[in-house]
């Protein structure tokens, strides 16, 4: 086998005798179509022998291969190992290559399909459909509201039962309180306002919990009481000037934050935005993925379109992702996600020297140029794209 060839001797003897040396090849190929290095792949296969001595040990199929597994291998084995070398023990490594792994032998059909689906993640399910079909909420906010769901149903199921039971007064009230502890007062509405949507899923199948609403109380938020933060027309200047030469993938950061400064987006927004959705002749962009799920079309300020376009030209990696702004490392077709995004201005606000960490301070300033230069607050709603003009009125 060409990949076994090209390996040390001891990880390939590992690889020769065990359970995963028919699907070596394949797994290189997984790679290669992800865009992975040699190298990379290369180290990915160590760490994938190393996986398989253990397994010999603990006599497992290719088969009955899980995540169970690989915790197992990184968590029990990886701290205690004394495996000749050259064997590599990183766990970041070692956790994606063996994710990698699973994903390529599951791909090939050669994993055994166990489907088990406990009361708690059957009921998010659930949730989750309702909250899609019935109440249109955005991915965002609906993968919000399950986490803090999940922590509930977590808490207050019964241990072994397959069926979910309706929560109780005192159940609700013990959450809330072991919230409002840790959580400021705007998360704890949000966790009292999940739990309401949770109670309204389980009275459209039959559940009388009526009585249980009035036990969430969400406490005083006053959301208008206290002003923005935000940055000043040189604190601005500053941090578009903190994307040096030598920097990773500076072209693709500095129109990032182009999108944020200029068009005061969000940054869901922007790593979602598609080629399809700039019209250069026009000179707009539009935005569909947003918040309250409406297409919006914004007009294309010339630096923001400069910086974009010369991302796309000089810096852009071969991909056949439609998004404007993907990973720079393999596998470079899946999308970035936000905190890409987020950590890319907490850097920027470093090198600059200005003591901010969040990206929402970016969208505020944005508000308070337009209002300086002479923008009426109904133009600052519409630029923003706030449904309430209440919304707006902080500024």
């Amino acid at each position: 086998m060409d990949t076994l060839l090209s390996l040390h001797a001891v990880p390939a003897s590992w690889l020769h005798d065990s359970v995963l040396a028919p699907y070596v090849a394949g797994y290189w190929k997984y790679l290669a179509r992800r865009g992975y290095a040699d190298h990379t792949a290369k180290v990915y296969v160590y760490c994938v022998a190393h996986f398989a001595r253990w397994l010999r040990r603990r006599r497992v199929a290719a088969c009955d291969l899980t995540d169970d597994s690989v915790r197992k291998f990184i968590t029990e084995h990886l701290p205690r190992c004394a495996c000749p070398p050259p064997v590599r023990r990183h766990v970041r490594d070692v956790r994606a290559a063996l994710r990698h792994l699973l994903i390529s032998l599951d791909e090939a059909d050669v994993l055994r399909k166990i489907e088990v689906v406990s009361a708690v993640d059957d009921e998010l399910c659930r949730f989750d459909e309702y909250m899609d079909r019935a109440r249109g909420l955005a991915r965002s906010t609906r993968m919000q509201r399950l986490k803090i769901l999940r922590s509930f149903l977590l808490q207050s199921h019964v241990a072994g039962s397959r069926v979910l039971r309706s929560p109780t007064q005192d159940e609700l009230r013990q959450f809330i309180e072991t919230e409002l502890r840790r959580l400021c007062p705007a998360s704890v509405k949000l966790v009292a306002g999940t739990l309401r949507a949770y109670l309204r899923f389980r009275a459209t199948l039959g559940d009388s919990v009526a009585h249980l609403l009035p036990v969430i109380a969400s406490p005083a938020n006053r959301r208008l009481a206290t002003l923005p933060q935000t940055l000043s027309r040189e604190e601005i200047v500053q941090l578009l000037d903190a994307f040096p030469q030598g920097l990773p993938s500076r072209r693709r950061a500095y129109a990032m934050v182009r999108c944020l400064v200029d068009l005061g987006l969000r940054a869901s927004e922007v790593v979602s935005i598609d080629l399809d959705d700039i019209d250069w002749e026009a000179g707009t962009l539009r935005i569909v993925k947003n918040k309250s799920r409406r297409v919006d079309v914004l007009p294309l300020p010339q630096s923001t379109g400069q910086a974009i376009a010369t991302y796309l030209r000089a810096e852009r990696p071969p991909t056949t992702s439609r998004r404007v702004f993907v990973r720079h490392v393999a596998p470079v077709a899946i999308p970035i996600g936000p905190e890409v995004l987020r950590k890319i201005v907490r850097e920027a606000y470093c090198r600059c020297g200005l003591p901010h960490t969040r990206v929402h301070i970016l969208r505020h300033a944005l508000a308070s140029r337009l209002l300086a230069t002479g923008s009426t607050l109904k133009e600052v709603a519409d630029v923003l794209r706030h449904r309430e003009l209440d919304t707006s009125m902080i500024y």
